[in-house]
């Protein structure tokens, strides 16, 4: 037992020495426009900063009318940000995404508190992102809203023009699509079906056709694909460069198959021009990277599938506890062991949870389960359609584990 705190104590205290990460989520005290809401909410995130933590990555979720109104919002929120924090800003998502009512704003927030960390912003064009240098080699670089803003109407272009913009900054970072972890894609009207062309079908394609010709790493990033309320395609990421300390390892779920192997079936729509079959979705159902200090582990989009096929249809209980049930196959400690090849025991703690859910009704149902099952974890509650007409809520999350050993 002695050597079990001990060991909880080198490890907590190895983690404290380097770079940390919290998330925060942010809601407006009163009620308002969504211009009152949004600074109210941007004050709190500029008090937390002048506690010594770095604002690294905003998702601002906004119940925005138009889209006239959403160019109208983005543009007032980076410039807030801008005037705000100006060199040190962090990168910034804004999506057309309903938070819980009565509110019209909801914002995810990430801190780091450094210690030898070197962080800057950059600018891609006017979009902030921000480049975590660490002593060595290890380079992060989390880029955010990438693709707002372009083709509306044509979510094949605008997927093409938001990976564009990833692979600049990757490549402005000495980096590529292989140094991709962790991969957000949010689809305008994503289920909608247009010609024979499910918008998500069409993301699927594009993504396939941009890692055949960037990726080399037979394994693919940690993701999710949901969609917001207009069109278009935007992209989040954050990419790491290891040194010789890192492992990047993939986490399937035994009782799911792995999102790259679905059956045709499974998908929706026509395969994009001149191709004969459908390309599925390409990540992985979670991924751990891992280090000699703690590690972490990213949990893509998790929803209520078993095999391949949607469990609970039409009974978002079923599928909430479905859900967490997956995820917390995703995260055994028995099962983390084996993948990694390490004995001992770990130890996990959720630094977030993002749950997706497709109908304001739903609400209370799955965050009552959500926060029973994962209670005191930081947690955005979120209106989006999921990737299936009959999928009512997904959730993902990100956790760090510890390794300890007993005596």
């Amino acid at each position: 037992m002695y050597r079990f705190i001990k060991s909880l104590f080198l490890e907590l205290k190895k983690c404290t020495i380097t770079m940390t990460r919290e998330y925060h989520v942010f809601m407006p005290d009163a009620f308002g426009t969504i211009k009152d809401e949004w600074r109210q909410c941007l004050k709190k995130i500029e008090n937390k900063s002048l506690e010594g933590n770095r604002p690294v990555k905003l998702n601002v979720f906004a119940d925005i009318p138009d889209y006239v109104s959403y160019t109208m919002v983005c543009n007032c929120v980076l410039k807030d940000i801008k005037n705000c924090f100006g060199d040190n800003s962090p990168s910034v998502n804004i999506t057309a995404q309903l938070p819980e009512k009565p509110g019209k704003i909801s914002v995810e927030s990430l801190f780091v508190r450094p210690s030898s960390a070197e962080i800057k912003t950059k600018f891609y064009n006017s979009l902030p992102y921000v480049v975590i240098q660490e002593p060595g080699n290890k380079k992060e670089v989390w880029g955010a809203g990438l693709g707002s803003g372009f083709f509306p109407y044509d979510t094949r272009k605008a997927s093409s023009a938001a990976f564009e913009q990833m692979i600049d900054i990757l490549k402005a970072e000495e980096m590529t699509l292989d140094n991709v972890v962790r991969q957000w894609n949010y689809v305008g009207n994503i289920l909608e079906v247009k010609e024979g062309y499910q918008n998500y079908q069409i993301f699927n394609e594009v993504r396939s056709d941009y890692y055949r010709k960037y990726r080399t790493f037979k394994n693919f990033p940690s993701a999710t694909g949901v969609g917001m309320k207009y069109g278009g395609v935007i992209l989040d990421f954050y990419a790491l460069k290891p040194d010789e300390s890192i492992r990047i390892l993939p986490v399937n779920n035994p009782l799911q198959v792995n999102a790259y192997e679905y059956n045709q079936q499974v998908l929706k729509g026509m395969p994009g021009p001149d191709k004969e079959i459908k390309n599925p979705p390409q990540f992985e159902r979670a991924l751990i990277v891992e280090n000699n200090f703690c590690s972490t582990l990213f949990v893509s989009g998790t929803a209520s599938i078993i095999g391949q096929d949607t469990a609970g249809v039409g009974d978002v209980e079923k599928q909430a506890t479905v859900t967490i049930e997956n995820i917390k196959r995703l995260t055994d400690p028995e099962r983390i062991s084996q993948i990694t090849g390490k004995s001992g025991n770990f130890s996990g703690k959720f630094l977030l949870l993002r749950v997706y859910i497709k109908n304001q009704d739903y609400f209370s149902i799955v965050k009552v389960m959500t926060e029973k099952n994962f209670p005191g974890v930081p947690a955005v509650y979120i209106e989006a359609d999921i990737c299936r007409d009959d999928l009512l809520t997904e959730t993902e999350g990100e956790m760090v584990l510890y390794q300890m050993e007993y005596e």
